[in-house]
């Protein structure tokens, strides 16, 4: 029988889209299945590095990405592939949680690889409405932030629980309602009944983030609200700024607290602001 972390590692080495999707597609199935000999495997994962990646689109720092509007065809098709390079990272994200943390539950990678079905579920469907427009992924540059966290959280799992679903991922939580407003404002149904399923399954994602940090704080004695907010200054202070659905957030795992200290950190951040 096969290996999970085998059947991980290959879907992270998948260069093409189609090869990244179809592999997925087959882990969670095996998954499923029960074809995995077993959850547990005394080998070190290999150092993280860089998945698999088609040769475009062109990986540039953020702020070199031009802004566009969401007035016109093309600049909402550069705003679709930007949503689709955020679900394909979100792939690896998933499966990179499974490969490199070898000490947890079944419970764990069940929803790992549950989330890495559902961001390629996500990617192709953004990818066949960017076809619409004439483009396909690759056409508009892009950037690696989300796969940069992961670099920086690989040593730690209680780091990647924390920072990557609760943080990167649940900015979509924040963003992503106001984008739908403007899409349907525009008339683009089509493209916004794609984020609001999105929008829908992303809670689930980073409840399940919320889950594992939770239960990695308690097997280290860490008490969460202090380890979050630790973690926050030391990696994510700029990239957590409001507006906050708190509601979402809420549905995600996060505490009354934990929102009143996100607001007290946006407060802050704009009050330093000139």
């Amino acid at each position: 029988m096969a290996s999970l972390f085998d059947a991980a590692k290959a879907c992270l080495d998948a260069a093409t889209p189609e090869d990244k999707l179809a592999r997925t597609a087959q882990a969670a199935a095996d998954f499923a299945d029960g074809k995995f000999a077993t959850l547990e495997d005394e080998r070190e994962p290999d150092p993280i590095r860089m998945p698999g990646r088609p040769e475009r689109p062109r990986l540039v720092p953020p702020r070199d990405l031009p802004r566009r509007g969401f007035g016109s065809d093309e600049g909402r098709a550069a705003f679709i592939h930007a949503v689709a390079h955020i679900e394909f990272n979100a792939i690896d994200l998933a499966w990179d949680a499974v490969y490199r943390f070898r000490t947890f539950p079944a419970a764990y990678y069940a929803d790992w690889i549950g989330v890495a079905a559902d961001e390629a579920r996500h990617f192709a469907m953004l990818r066949a409405r960017l076809r619409e427009f004439g483009h396909d992924y690759g056409d508009f540059d892009a950037h690696n932030g989300l796969w940069e966290m992961a670099e920086k959280t690989a040593h730690d799992a209680l780091a990647r629980m924390a920072l990557v679903p609760r943080v990167l991922e649940a900015r979509g939580l924040d963003v992503t309602p106001g984008m739908i407003v403007k899409l349907r404002s525009l008339g683009d149904d089509a493209t916004a009944d794609i984020l609001e399923v999105i929008l829908r399954e992303e809670v689930g994602h980073v409840a399940a983030g919320s889950r594992w940090f939770r239960w990695c704080c308690e097997l280290h004695g860490r008490e969460p609200r202090a380890t979050f907010a630790h973690l926050l200054a030391q990696y994510a202070r700029p990239v957590l700024y409001g507006p906050f659905n708190l509601e979402a957030r809420a549905e995600a795992g996060f505490d009354p607290e934990e929102l009143a200290a996100l607001l007290a950190l946006d407060a802050e951040a704009r009050e330093r602001k000139p």
